[in-house]
């Protein structure tokens, strides 16, 4: 089965039939994923909290964005890759909108790349398409904005937000984007904008009138006891078998039963001495 692609995508939403995204920021977890059937990856600037350790995405950088994206793309066989333009990479102009995008393309193997924001990046998103890059948007939650919001906030709440919220939307679309992320708004109105758009919707805490849904795979499976927003599932809760496994091996060590003659290689034996015939 090829890769899919945007046109894929979009002609899912005309079929109803739901789109299935998740993140990865590495091989190993690429070729799990891909293999297990989603239709998206994407390598999201959280690779800024969850593989950098950072308090938010501001600090990922284009070169970040690159080398994770590079590394995703080499495992991916069916599933279509998408890579997050970072904070400051787009912001600035179109010109340097399309200039980042291009990188993603040709050094970070993305298919397409996303970027934050409805109507204000409306120009960026335009440039990039009439490069020959498809988009996909993100309205709602914009994480490089939560210092303007106040903080990981639900947005869309009442009457002006909402509005603002299908403008933005509906501007990203006319503007060229295949797709829009809708993050963290109140389900009635991601429903009402999925309706509204002709290009998928893909929802993270937006309930489940969007076209897709997107998870970021640390927390799909489990992978931090700790973190607890309200829209993520659990699929797994690998967290503690994980940290057993490696106790297991600590101790195995430190008391000498590991490794065993098994995991052990052995020097060949000499060939044995033809004797000489006469």
């Amino acid at each position: 089965m090829p890769r899919k692609t945007a046109l894929d995508l979009r002609q899912m939403k005309a079929d109803n039939q739901k789109i299935a995204m998740v993140t990865a920021y590495d091989y190993t977890t690429a070729r799990i994923v891909d293999t297990a059937g989603v239709d998206m990856v994407l390598v999201g600037d959280s690779l800024g909290m969850v593989f950098q350790g950072l308090p938010d995405t501001l600090g990922v950088t284009l070169d970040d964005m690159v080398y994770h994206g590079r590394c995703v793309g080499r495992a991916l066989r069916t599933a279509h890759l998408t890579v997050d333009m970072p904070f400051m990479s787009y912001q600035v102009s179109p010109q340097q909108a399309l200039e980042s995008a291009g990188r993603l393309v040709k050094e970070g193997l993305a298919q397409s790349v996303k970027l934050e924001g409805g109507e204000r990046v409306a120009a960026a998103i335009d440039a990039i398409v009439g490069a020959g890059v498809p988009v996909v948007a993100h309205v709602g939650l914009t994480p490089q904005s939560v210092h303007a919001l106040g903080g990981f906030r639900v947005q869309g709440r009442g009457e002006e937000a909402a509005a603002q919220l299908m403008r933005d939307a509906l501007a990203v679309q006319e503007a060229g984007a295949f797709a829009v992320v809708l993050e963290m708004v109140p389900g009635e109105l991601a429903a009402e904008v999925t309706a509204a758009l002709h290009i998928p919707t893909i929802g993270i805490g937006a309930g489940v009138g969007c076209d897709g849904q997107v998870l970021v795979v640390n927390d799909l499976l489990g992978l931090d006891s700790s973190f607890h927003p309200r829209f993520v599932k659990r699929f797994a809760e690998l967290e503690s078998p994980m940290t057993e496994a490696v106790r297991q091996y600590v101790r195995e060590v430190h008391e000498g039963t590991f490794p065993q003659a098994r995991h052990t290689f052995h020097r060949e034996q000499p060939a044995p001495k033809l004797a000489k015939i006469y």
